[in-house]
């Protein structure tokens, strides 16, 4: 046992050197920004550019609204195919593992041909036609994190019990998702919520090809006409990622500590 767990400290020491590394090397260069010494200019450069504010504000909105997308799809779906169609499990698992198996390259392409300016729905000639592609898009891609946190959440739970006892109060069915299931899968739904915010702050393909200025084409624009801001931006970035595995961490402790004893 001992040799065993020699090994495994062992192969978590490798892994962690392997990966903070290059992170520790990106994080001093972006110190190097004034000659004299370590400083904090490049975040301070990049905190207050006018174009990182709003790239990233933007970025945030259609995060919030995929999110809220997400929601409205997976939830009822998945709790729907649990209930009433789970002969239907496989080929829905199958559907919500497709955006692993296409790259995006290949949808946004779809989009552009489908919904170009000659075409019945020109969604891409108009600002909010754009936005309505990016956050469908983005919530394509979210798809497989979030069904499966929300699907997982739903096995944590006695699906029929808790919807015989809501109809016969006389909720509807709207009602039994909305203030019956959603409370109960709501940790499932934050984590898979935390993995679609960072998918969509980050996502680069779908924004340049769509011509929209938001924190991904930022950041690629930034790494090729900077020096020592695009450190500090992957720096930045790198929080930004890690906080909401964090958050997702952090709520399903909460959700443990808090949850009823049986």
């Amino acid at each position: 046992m001992r040799g065993v767990r020699t090994w495994s400290w062992a192969a978590i020491a490798f892994g962690a050197f392997y990966f903070l590394l290059p992170l520790l090397g990106m994080f001093e260069f972006s110190l190097r920004m004034k000659r004299e010494g370590y400083s904090f200019e490049a975040y301070r450069v990049v905190l207050t550019d006018p174009q990182f504010q709003l790239t990233f504000t933007y970025s945030v909105a259609l995060a919030l609204l995929t999110i809220v997308l997400g929601v409205l799809i997976v939830v009822p779906t998945a709790y729907w195919v649990r209930l009433r169609l789970p002969v239907a499990r496989p080929l829905i698992e199958f559907i919500t593992l497709m955006p692993l198996v296409i790259p995006p390259i290949v949808i946004v392409f779809g989009y552009i041909r489908v919904y170009n300016t000659s075409s019945i729905l020109p969604l891409t000639g108009n600002w909010w036609g754009t936005n309505v592609l990016l956050v469908f898009g983005y919530a394509t891609l979210a798809l497989p994190y979030m069904y499966r946190s929300v699907d997982t959440g739903l096995r944590t739970i006695d699906v029929a019990t808790l919807t015989e006892a809501a109809q016969s109060l006389g909720a509807g069915w709207t009602r039994i998702v909305g203030t019956v299931i959603l409370p109960n899968v709501l940790v499932s739904v934050l984590s898979g919520a935390f993995l679609t915010f960072a998918i969509v702050i980050g996502e680069y393909v779908f924004a340049a090809l769509l011509n929209v200025n938001s924190f991904g084409p930022y950041m690629v624009w930034m790494g090729g006409n900077r020096a020592y801001e695009p450190s500090a931006l992957a720096v930045i970035a790198f929080i930004i990622t890690w906080a909401c595995m964090g958050l997702i961490q952090i709520v399903t402790r909460f959700s443990k500590f808090s949850a009823p004893r049986q």
